[in-house]
């Protein structure tokens, strides 16, 4: 009786593993998401801070900025923002371009009027395209910047 039960025992085991390996999908080890610049599109809220070191006072300083930003899949942004360059609250509008890179990471150009400064910027995709992180490249600017996709479903 005892010899009866061990080969049932294993057939049974080998079963339910055949049953369990054939239901639970592969693990991968790099769920890598390829982007491009269409990979973009939408409207960010923002928030940026820093430190602006080459404009003359009284604006250089202490900085920070939020704003909405939309970027149309093809390249091309646009946004509105409210900053503060050392204590001095100024409305702008932004006007610009941007690439992104396979690896989804990408670069962006801004012009900020009225003020008439331009504005390079590194930026990396984030949370399946919900978030952008950005850091100013230009010279004198010590700036980050963290934008949340506003409406993920549409607006409500």
């Amino acid at each position: 009786m005892r010899r009866a039960v061990a080969p049932m025992t294993l057939a049974l085991a080998a079963f339910v593993t055949a049953f369990v390996l054939g239901i639970v999908p592969p693990a991968q080890a790099d769920d890598h998401k390829d982007c491009s610049t269409a990979s973009l599109k939408g409207s960010f809220g923002f928030t940026s801070t820093g430190t602006l070191l080459a404009l003359p006072p009284p604006l250089a300083g202490p900085f920070g900025e939020i704003g909405r930003q939309t970027f149309d899949g093809q390249g091309n942004t646009d946004a509105t923002a409210t900053l503060s360059a050392n204590g001095n609250i100024n409305r702008v509008t932004i006007q610009g371009t941007y690439v992104v890179n396979q690896d989804c990471t990408g670069s962006m150009t801004l012009l900020i009027s009225p003020l008439g400064v331009t504005a390079h910027l590194d930026f990396v995709i984030d949370d399946d395209g919900a978030e952008v992180r950005a850091i100013a490249t230009g010279p004198g600017t010590i700036e980050t910047r963290v934008y949340r996709k506003q409406f993920q479903h549409g607006p409500k």
